[in-house]
């Protein structure tokens, strides 16, 4: 299945990510059950997920001294998981009404966006995107914002069953809580080299390539909120994946120059943004 251009080279985009539960088998069923992911691994207190059954795109770790999600705290708002179409979004909908689960829903003029919460209350859209070519820009930054969605009409282009998450599913974009807007907005821009997009209230969104967003931050938890226990519920770490190791040089040394934390681990480099969320970067 082809990947649509905004998640290839020579963009930099969100490849997998790692959040802390309560309780693994219990999670792993709703990640299964009502979201359509399937095991890759599993282990005691860790579970990487897959749509395709190749590729990790939502690993559940369960910290041994785990305590529930903090309030009023940085850290995930929601991780998105990009459907290949509509079609598929009018699939996933209708398996959700029929469970009964709570919902929520946006149209953004760029997607069509289901929202869930896991049982800890980690954040999860679903969506699909409009074709770029549908996009409106103006002097740089797209129009976003969020209208009620037109859920018979995407109920009405695919009457086809559920069988899970299909295989071209990807990681779309991650959307984070942060205590300061302007210096994460900085790190964001002047460390890893992303491009502002759009701004919502107290929200900046941010991508290469002219995506409407990889990565969105914003102070809703509010200005100043603190970053989370490393035990509590919610983010562990995201992956950004570079097209090749000069991409990731560059963007190194950017973010050396920037006075972030770098760190080698492995065949990856940790840092973190000002926030405290934790993102490695891969190739």
């Amino acid at each position: 299945m082809k990947v649509d251009k905004f998640h290839q080279e020579p963009n930099i985009y969100v490849g997998e990510v790692n959040i802390k539960v309560k309780n693994l088998d219990y999670s792993v069923t709703f990640y299964q059950n009502i979201i359509g992911l399937q095991v890759l691994e599993k282990s005691e207190r860790k579970a990487k997920l897959t749509a395709d059954g190749k590729k990790t795109l939502l690993t559940l770790e369960e910290p041994v001294d785990v305590i529930p999600k903090q309030d009023r705290m940085s850290g995930l708002y929601h991780f998105a998981i990009l459907l290949p179409s509509r079609a598929d979004l009018g699939v996933f909908l209708r398996h959700i009404v029929e469970t009964g689960y709570p919902l929520g829903a946006g149209d953004h003029y760029v997607s069509e966006a289901l929202y869930l919460n896991d049982p800890d209350g980690n954040g999860i859209e679903v969506y699909r995107d409009r074709p770029s070519s549908e996009w409106k820009w103006n002097n740089g930054l797209v129009e976003m914002a969020t209208e009620q969605v037109d859920a018979e009409g995407i109920l009405a282009v695919s009457n086809a069953e559920w069988k899970g998450l299909p295989s071209g599913t990807i990681m779309g974009h991650i959307h984070l809580h942060v205590g300061n807007l302007e210096k994460a907005k900085d790190f964001y821009t002047k460390g890893l080299g992303f491009d502002v997009v759009s701004y919502y209230p107290q929200a900046v969104f941010l991508s290469t390539g002219g995506y409407h967003h990889h990565v969105a931050i914003n102070t809703w938890q509010g200005a100043g909120a603190p970053t989370p226990p490393k035990n509590s519920v919610g983010l562990n770490w995201y992956s950004l994946v570079f097209p090749n190791e000069n991409a990731r040089e560059k963007v190194m040394n950017q973010l050396k120059q920037f006075g972030a934390p770098l760190k080698e681990e492995g065949n990856y480099f940790v840092t973190s943004d000002p926030a405290g969320n934790q993102i490695r970067l891969v190739i």
